[in-house]
């Protein structure tokens, strides 16, 4: 093997990083809460023609269900579905308590998600310990603590960490050394490596390139043509050459909630109650997360499927339910007019978020309202 497939130095192979990802994470809580879902094919999410699947169970996943998918095509692949509403605080619960047992062997934790996050364990606060035998006392105290299952990857970059998380679900535990990294690249299917989406990896099969290896036997720039810009990444990943740094403080970009209805809306009263409530929903989000946004977008979705988004910014932040509403009625009234066709979604968000610690009372909002498609 020539020096184009050795490990590179960027890669810092004396880093060591673990990926925690729960198995099922929502369904699973779910099942252990209520004893008689145990074993049984679940959906957490709406039951409604409308509704939309949050979280599948593995016995779920075997008839094809995953997370997005419309429930009513759900309930069509697996007959006998139980549809369970979500309960985000008792899942937002659950998170903090892995954000505990993360936080006894390291401090260096980038969360991704509820039930996911990155740890960089190189120096740990227990000395003696390998990063395996960390993974392992991790998944232990996770067990033991909250009756749930956990699959972990351990290796000395995001990526490897990442792919060895999903490389044994569920209840997994995958580690790849420095030495095993290329050998385990080239045979990865390119459907499994973190950043080739559904679109590309039917792209990249119709040009004979099914694994690591295959991508591996084309230069950056021929990927870069092929692949657009993604192409460098491509490049970089299938050497295994990933020096993004675990970081403790990942700076949001937006945060925000959604509703489809049971029945188009066509009344602008009608409408606002529902705002009303994914507003509040919003709110909390903020204050658990203490965040504020200056920027609050308004989305519409009509009973033709086509989605407009209204955008106004404030020189202040906000974060109160009542300040966001007042904005919130403002675009559906007013920017640049209410809507005309019914409406069969709505949606609310806040970017240009910052620390709500350091945002200033709400003076007079000085509004610049947008549209766009």
């Amino acid at each position: 093997m020539g020096p184009k497939h050795e490990i590179s130095e960027v890669m810092k192979a004396d880093r060591k990083i673990i990926h925690v990802d729960m198995d099922a994470f929502f369904a699973s809580v779910e099942q252990r809460d209520f004893p008689e879902l145990r074993g049984r094919p679940v959906a957490v999410g709406g039951s409604s023609n409308r509704g939309v699947v949050a979280a599948a169970s593995y016995e779920a996943r075997k008839f094809g269900v995953h997370s997005a998918m419309a429930s009513a095509i759900a309930a069509r692949k697996c007959p006998g579905l139980i549809f369970v509403p979500s309960r985000f605080d008792v899942y937002r619960q659950v998170s903090r308590q892995l954000r505990e047992i993360f936080q006894r062997y390291t401090p260096l934790i980038e969360p991704l998600s509820l039930d996911e996050a990155y740890l960089d364990v190189t120096d740990p606060l227990i000395e003696g310990l390998s990063a395996t035998a960390i993974a392992r006392a991790i998944r232990a105290d996770i067990k033991n603590e909250t009756g749930l299952t956990t699959s972990a990857g351990v290796s000395f970059n995001k990526f490897l960490a990442k792919v060895g998380s999903d490389h044994q679900k569920p209840d997994g535990l995958t580690v790849i050394r420095p030495r095993e990294a290329l050998v385990f690249i080239a045979s990865l299917p390119v459907e499994k490596i973190h950043g080739v989406g559904p679109v590309t990896a039917k792209k990249m099969h119709a040009e004979g390139l099914r694994t690591g290896a295959d991508l591996r036997m084309l230069d950056e720039d021929d990927l870069v043509r092929r692949f657009g810009k993604s192409g460098s990444y491509y490049y970089r990943i299938c050497r295994g050459e990933d020096d993004r740094p675990v970081r403790t403080s990942r700076g949001r970009k937006s945060l925000g909630a959604e509703r489809t209805f049971e029945q188009n809306l066509t009344d602008l009263d009608a409408m606002m109650e529902r705002l009303t409530d994914i507003i509040e929903r919003v709110s909390n989000r903020l204050q658990e997360s203490q965040l504020a946004g200056h920027s609050v977008t308004l989305k519409i979705k009509t009973a033709d499927f086509q989605v407009t988004t209204r955008q106004t910014t404030s020189d202040n932040p906000v974060f109160r339910k009542e300040d966001i509403l007042e904005i919130v009625r403002l675009l559906l009234h007013q920017a640049p007019a209410p809507p005309t066709k019914p409406v069969r979604l709505l949606g609310v968000s806040l970017s240009n978020l910052r620390s709500a610690s350091a945002a200033p009372l709400p003076e007079q909002l000085k509004l610049d309202l947008n549209q766009s498609m």
